[in-house]
């Protein structure tokens, strides 16, 4: 990305135009003899030659300012300074939608290589806010809850293709690959002003009950609910629609699975209350297909009588 931005940059400035890595993600560049109105001129040339420009699926997106310095005993350090406040102040007028863009083409991104999909999103989503309903918590928790799904497993963003969709076992050091993504996940999050709030739970989301979890081995309700919650959901979004590794289970054995791992991988009460949630739709469904079954019965009697 910063190869792409300098190629850009270079093609929109001059011969004389002296342009250097500031540090970081920054650039700097330094025009001699140059008036107000050809400073807009070479900015706008610049914003131009960004448009649709991206590295993978992310789209480069710069924030610029300037300042001129119209007279000699003006401190070039101060010139530098209003640029860079100038830089900043545009940065905070199009950060949000930025971010927005290229946290969809991160998920994009992961969607294509992994199982982490749009549908799978919305599936976890529908199940941790029931959960979340049951435990009465407020509009922010859900709303948190709901993005804290979205985001889980963005730091597998960094993990090859071959690793996420292996149908084999997992050797050690891929393993230890794989591991490490709550931790990417929660540097993504942290960066971010809109997801900050959710970078502890990225974080903590493989931490087990028993404290045999990953990163930071967290026992029982040191680790943050919403990361509990998110454990069992995607447990049973794995289990439900399987992977390439593993077949995915009937209701029964779901419930079994979960009953076995309450305590230990999972938090009891939290298992407990799933269960109950489990069983509620089960019933439901099952009452559902009573009612098609007998509602077709009656529809292709009626067919017969008229046929005969």
């Amino acid at each position: 990305m910063l190869k792409s931005v300098a190629q850009i940059l270079e093609s929109s400035c001059r011969k004389e135009d002296i342009i250097a890595r500031w540090g970081g993600d920054e650039f700097i560049i330094l025009l001699p003899q140059t008036s107000k109105k050809e400073v807009y001129k070479i900015c706008n040339r610049i914003k131009s030659r960004c448009q649709g420009v991206s590295t993978g699926d992310v789209p480069i997106s710069l924030a610029l300012g300037f300042a001129v310095k119209n007279n000699i005993s003006s401190i070039m350090d101060d010139i530098i300074k209003q640029a860079e406040n100038n830089m900043y102040k545009q940065k905070l007028a199009e950060s949000k939608s930025i971010r927005s863009s290229v946290l969809k083409a991160l998920l994009k991104t992961l969607g294509t290589k992994s199982f982490e999909t749009e549908e799978h999103t919305k599936r976890m989503q529908s199940m941790a806010l029931k959960i979340g309903e049951c435990l009465k918590l407020p509009d922010s928790e859900m709303a948190r809850l709901s993005l804290l799904i979205t985001l889980h497993d963005i730091g597998k963003i960094n993990i090859s293709e071959e690793i996420l969709t292996k149908k084999e076992s997992l050797t050690k050091q891929e393993w230890e690959i794989i591991k490490k993504h709550p931790e990417i996940g929660f540097r993504i999050a942290r960066a971010t002003e809109e997801f900050a709030h959710v970078a502890e739970d990225i974080l903590a989301h493989h931490e087990r009950w028993d404290g045999s979890g990953y990163p930071k081995g967290l026992k029982g309700k040191e680790i943050p609910i919403l990361s509990r919650i998110t454990a069992i959901v995607d447990a049973y979004e794995i289990m439900t629609n399987g992977r390439p590794y593993r077949k995915a289970l009937s209701h029964d054995e779901i419930i079994s699975e979960i009953e076995r791992n309450s305590g230990t991988q999972f938090d009891p009460e939290l298992a407990a209350l799933f269960l109950n949630i489990l069983q509620k739709e089960h019933i439901e469904n099952k009452g559902n297909e009573k009612s098609s079954k007998k509602e077709l019965g009656e529809k292709t009697k009626i067919c017969s009588s008229k046929g005969s």
